[in-house]
């Protein structure tokens, strides 16, 4: 039979309202088919459409069975006789599948056969090696009893033999514990007892003597403990016969106040027992520590915990927090104690233990240091908020001393705060993020402070009024801008209480220090714009004397004016006593002071020049119109008016009146390149002047 050809399905006629691929898309869906092409023909023209192309279809179906036909001729003629093929390989293979089966179950029988056989050497093994072991354990009972009972060798010699047949009886006994009587155990049991009650004496005896030379016996002794696997005996030991009997004595609450030194002195007598009692075993308990990391730690087990109980359960009154300074004092000697412990770890295993173990930490749980910051925290704020809650007054300021010092109370208070917050009795290294979120809250309650200052009324007074609270307002910038510069110190507190650690700190620190400053800086303009406006008070009042030059002249019989008014002096001369009084503010600062308050003042005096020239000018042409009516009324027509006019006269009075300004301005010696009303206001002067003549 051929290879059948692929069969590609007959293409539509292009007039039908769909294509022949839709039928073979992957998603083909009748709903989806009827909705898409019922926008482009009615049901009837489909219905049509795919009659047409069914007829299509079924031709080339024909076509292609008429095609193939030889082949599904011949495809039948080859299934001709293949039951018959069939049945005649049946027999065969059942035949061969029987033998298979036969096989399989005398492999099976072959292989249980060879297990038990050899289940029954292991079990005949074992019980042989049951048999020398307990052989073996009769043999070390009596070679353990008579090394334990025998007197001729060195102690230590003797225990060191002990502990190896120990050893060996332990292991050949757990290898025929079946078989092991009562008899035997109690045996076992009654010599272990023995050389455990020799272990323990030879050790006490050796830490009683003392000695400074040479500790091998010490060290041989501890290695027994090790050999035996009763490390945590010989710690308990420790605790027990050497620890236990002082700490009973040094860890009374009377002692406390016996001792010269309080609690130091009670934490000192406690660290004698390190340095004394068992100042062999911690340089021992490094050295015969094991490759896997096990061995002693007399530092936790032994002395610690003991230390810790009793510091717990006699010594309740030192977590109290009722009393800072003193909670203070106890916390810092209780962490020099530890740190004194810590350094008597002979390594950073035993180091690393003593800090994780539970009992470390449950202790450190006991400082209660969220009261203690609580206390602290309305000690230092409630002295803040009481002195800024108050109202700006002349009180706030301070009499005059060295210019690097705050110049107002609130100020100096504040600082002083944030200083204490730091200071040896108060500052505590666990807490830092406490105390220096407070350092942030007395800076922003400062900054609101400031804030409230510029926008309450001014408590007015016989020693303050106006000048008063321009007087405050300089020294506030005063202060804000020494405040921002020495906010910088925060930082090099927190590095000399935190040390090592102030690197970890730091960028965070630094971050949210610099957000403050920026505060601060931000405030700064806000205070400059009030202290340009108090000193613009007086001046502004001066300019306001322009309105009366033309009542000055007019039908007066003044002579031309030669000399500026002196409203120019007292709008300028306020500005020049202050530059003066307060140059120690800082040049540059006063400079910008004056800048901003000379262009206010310029821009002002601008608006009223214009405004007089203006009514001078509609004054002229009134009184010119009227004339024209009077002489054309009489049919005579008057003399113009010899010499300077009264009009002119207000004119030349005003040049005169703003070249002053100027000159007093530029006399300043500032860039008054800025103030851009200054040059108009000359010209629109001289334009007047001018243009009459």
């Amino acid at each position: 039979m051929s290879k059948p050809q692929e069969f590609a399905l007959p293409r539509a006629p292009e007039d039908l309202c769909f294509k022949s691929s839709d039928f073979i898309a992957p998603d083909f869906d009748v709903d989806n088919f009827l909705h898409d092409h019922r926008k482009l023909a009615t049901l009837e023209t489909m219905r049509d459409d795919l009659g047409v192309y069914l007829k299509i279809l079924r031709s080339a179906m024909i076509e292609l069975i008429n095609k193939d036909y030889a082949d599904f001729v011949n495809l039948s003629k080859d299934l001709i006789g293949l039951d018959k093929a069939i049945d005649q390989l049946e027999c065969p293979l059942g035949q061969i599948r029987e033998e298979v089966l036969q096989i399989h179950q005398t492999l099976d029988s072959a292989t249980t056969e060879m297990s038990n056989g050899l289940e029954e050497d292991r079990r005949i093994r074992e019980e042989k090696q049951c048999m020398h072991s307990l052989e073996r354990v009769y043999k070390s009972l009596e070679k353990l009893k008579h090394i334990l009972e025998e007197s001729e060798f060195h102690q230590v010699d003797r225990l060191e033999r002990g502990a190896t047949e120990y050893n060996q009886l332990m292991f050949h006994a757990s290898r025929c514990i079946q078989y092991i009587s009562p008899d035997i155990q109690e045996s076992i049991d009654a010599l272990e007892k023995t050389l455990m009650t020799l272990l323990s004496r030879q050790l006490l005896s050796l830490l009683q003597e003392r000695s400074e030379g040479p500790r091998e016996g010490l060290a041989r002794c501890l290695r027994i403990y090790v050999n035996l696997d009763r490390i945590r005996e010989a710690e308990d030991l420790v605790r027990r016969r050497i620890v236990a009997p002082v700490v009973e004595d040094v860890i009374v609450e009377r002692n406390i106040y016996n001792e010269p030194r309080g609690l130091q002195g009670l934490y000192d007598r406690l660290l004698e027992v390190l340095t004394v009692e068992m100042k062999g075993l911690l340089i021992l308990e490094g050295i015969l520590e094991s490759d896997e990391g096990k061995g002693f730690n007399f530092i936790v087990n032994s002395y610690w915990v003991e230390v810790e109980e009793k510091i717990e359960l006699r010594l309740k009154s030192i977590f109290a927090a009722g009393n800072p300074d003193l909670f203070h004092q106890r916390f810092r000697e209780t962490l020099e104690y530890l740190s004194a412990v810590g350094r008597h770890c002979s390594n950073s295993r035993i180091l690393q233990e003593f800090k994780t173990h539970p009992l470390y930490i449950q202790f450190m749980k006991k400082w209660n240091l969220p009261v203690y910051f609580q206390i602290r925290f309305q000690e230092i704020a409630g002295s803040v908020e009481q002195l800024l809650g108050e109202s700006a007054s002349p009180g706030a300021i301070k009499p005059r001393g060295n210019p690097q010092d705050f110049s107002l109370n609130q100020t100096e208070v504040v600082w002083g705060a944030l200083e204490k917050c730091w200071s040896d009795g108060i500052f505590l290294q666990q807490l830092l993020h406490q105390f220096w979120k407070l350092n942030l809250q007395i800076c922003s309650r400062f900054r609101v402070w400031v804030d409230n200052s510029l926008r309450q009324t001014w408590i007015w007074s016989s020693e303050g009024g106006a000048q008063g609270r321009l007087e405050f307002l300089v020294l506030l910038y005063s202060d804000v801008m020494k405040f921002e510069e020495k906010l910088e110190r925060l930082l090099e507190f927190a590095e000399g209480r935190l040390g090592e650690l102030f690197g970890r700190a730091d960028d965070v620190l630094r971050v949210s220090l610099q957000e403050v400053r920026a505060g601060l800086r931000a405030d700064r303009p806000g205070i400059s714009e009030e202290i340009v406006r108090e000193l613009l008070g007086k001046s502004l009042e001066s300019l306001k004397q322009v309105s009366d030059i033309p009542r000055l002249f007019r039908r007066t019989m003044r002579e031309r004016p030669t000399q500026a008014c002196a409203y120019v002096r007292n709008a300028v001369g306020g500005l020049k006593e202050f530059r003066e009084m307060y140059k120690d503010v800082g040049h540059h600062v006063v400079d910008q002071w004056m800048l901003m308050a000379l262009s206010q003042l310029a821009e002002q005096y601008f608006i009223s020049v214009k405004d007089v020239l203006e009514s001078v000018q509609k004054t002229e042409e009134s009184l010119r119109r009227l004339k024209k009516i009077r002489d054309k009324s009489s049919g005579v027509s008057q003399p113009e008016t010899q010499g300077i006019t009264d009009d002119e006269k207000i004119r030349v009075q005003l040049e005169i009146d703003v070249n002053t300004f100027c000159d007093s301005v530029k006399s300043f010696n500032i860039d008054v390149s800025s103030i851009g009303k200054l040059e108009e206001l000359r010209e629109i002067v001289e334009a007047a002047v001018k243009n009459k003549s």
